[in-house]
């Protein structure tokens, strides 16, 4: 059975174990990211936000992602974790964590794969604003193909 790198999840994340699944003993390094839920975006005032996910297709496009981290930067271990469903303002809604004999492929692997994760997976965000509209945020960019594996520009303001 093939362990699972990339996972979705209905409730909190638990850092400490997710980071427990990294630990190995030649590994010398360990990088993690945590994208959380801030409370302004595009210079609106957010309460909250949604994520939905078309989970079948969303775990087999992050699992790919980072087998292919691995693959491209030798990297001992690695996860990510993404929340679904309704979160709050300063909740974590994203994890990426990455152990490795030395830290620079750490810290490539980690950038690596956040943002192939918000440009891949079908995980999609919808923000509640404070004065009671909402709205689905990047789905523009989710609608523009674009080619596997080829370098493209992220948001990486969100």
């Amino acid at each position: 059975m093939t362990e699972t790198l990339f996972s979705l999840h209905a409730a909190a994340l638990n850092t400490q174990q997710l980071r427990e699944l990294l630990q190995q003993p030649d590994c010398g390094a360990c990088v993690t990211f945590e994208g959380w839920v801030r409370d302004h975006n595009a210079g609106r005032r957010v309460r909250r936000l949604e994520y939905e996910a078309f989970a079948a297709l969303a775990m087999r496009e992050g699992e790919r992602i980072l087998h292919e981290a691995r693959e491209r930067f030798g990297v001992a271990r690695l996860r990510c974790a993404h929340r679904v469903g309704s979160l709050a303002i300063g909740e974590l809604a994203v994890w990426v964590g990455v152990s490795a004999t030395h830290r620079g492929e750490c810290f490539d692997a980690a950038r690596f794969i956040i943002d192939e994760v918000k440009h891949r997976v079908p995980i999609w965000k919808k923000e509640y604003y404070e004065d009671g509209e909402s709205g689905w945020v990047n789905c523009e960019h989710c609608a523009v193909a674009a080619p596997s594996h080829a370098a493209h520009p992220h948001p990486h303001d969100q």
